[in-house]
């Protein structure tokens, strides 16, 4: 994954139009970085019930690209938590916190993700200089696996249900949770609002009624999260999202549920606790003034029946 200041990252967003009353025929095309990721379910949940397919990423990258002169807006909010871990090698028996990583090569999706930007943050929270580690990206799922069984790298952050399928293979061990709420206001001083959908902004005002329809869609999924089990949820998934162990990923789904939030409306200090981790590990950041209301709006989730 590129700096989203040369591309839109995880969430970029090639907006053609949707087919609606009243218009040409036209299509909107929403890009996914890693939908197998139970922090996106929402997303390919809506799909299968029946609504929208969706784009989501990171909260985070909305307030990176708006100092970088990209003007673009999260309009529905999935999750409250980032859902990652930092795991670490059970190669590397020593190691038991970020404070003990000096030297080693640390996994994260890509350079410029927001699984970077957490991870800088943890580096320097522990003490440590950014000098002092390297981060390789090696992407999600099996190639992450295989670069934590193979020793390319001795630590590293993922999301589940890969987290889950290492720590049960024994190759590796936790070393800082943000899985849960209370996890990451721990780990990271408050919430954290992560997977979310997030649009050029002069595209969602020129097209609220579409916008509309995705939002009305992904909020039904999020409601659909909070009233149904883990396996019933698991149902509606394609059996490649958990390979071969269903049990595994619904006991990380079971887990990872309470970072959903309901009503898809952004935590009330979440924006303001991503500005300020933010600005403590990327200098572009530094001295510069960032309009966190523009970064996400409630018209739409507000507007859901």
């Amino acid at each position: 994954m590129t700096r989203p200041s040369r591309s839109l990252a995880l969430a970029a967003v090639l907006l053609a139009a949707a087919a609606w009353p009243g218009r040409a025929a036209e299509r909107i095309v929403l890009m996914v970085g890693g939908i197998e990721k139970i922090i996106y379910l929402p997303v390919k949940l809506a799909q299968q019930l029946g609504g929208a397919q969706g784009v989501v990423g990171f909260y985070d990258h909305t307030v990176y690209m708006q100092t970088q002169g990209k003007a673009v807006v999260s309009v529905v909010q999935f999750s409250q938590a980032p859902g990652e871990v930092e795991l670490v090698s059970a190669r590397l028996p020593k190691v038991r916190t970020m404070a003990d990583l000096g030297g080693q090569t640390l996994g994260v999706t890509g350079l410029g993700s927001s699984t970077q930007f957490l991870s800088r943050y943890l580096t320097l929270s522990a003490g440590l200089r950014l000098n002092q580690v390297t981060f390789k990206p090696v992407g999600t799922g099996d190639s992450f696996i295989e670069a934590m069984s193979s020793g390319a790298i001795g630590a590293g952050m993922t999301t589940e249900p890969t987290a889950s399928r290492l720590l049960a293979s024994g190759k590796a061990r936790v070393l800082v949770d943000l899985r849960t709420p209370e996890d990451t206001a721990r780990a990271l001083g408050g919430p954290y609002p992560a997977s979310c959908l997030y649009m050029q902004t002069a595209w969602v005002n020129r097209h609220k009624p579409e916008v509309q329809k995705l939002v009305n869609a992904l909020v039904k999924a999020l409601r659909y999260i909070q009233g149904h089990t883990a396996a019933e949820i698991a149902a509606h998934v394609p059996a490649d999202y958990y390979g071969q162990d269903k049990a595994i990923y619904i006991r990380a789904l079971a887990r990872s549920k309470p970072i959903f939030i309901p009503d898809g409306r952004m935590p009330a200090n979440g924006p303001a606790n991503v500005l300020r981790i933010l600005t403590h590990t990327e200098r572009s950041l530094q001295g510069k003034a960032v309009d966190l209301t523009s970064t996400y709006t409630l018209e739409f989730v507000n507007a859901v029946k």
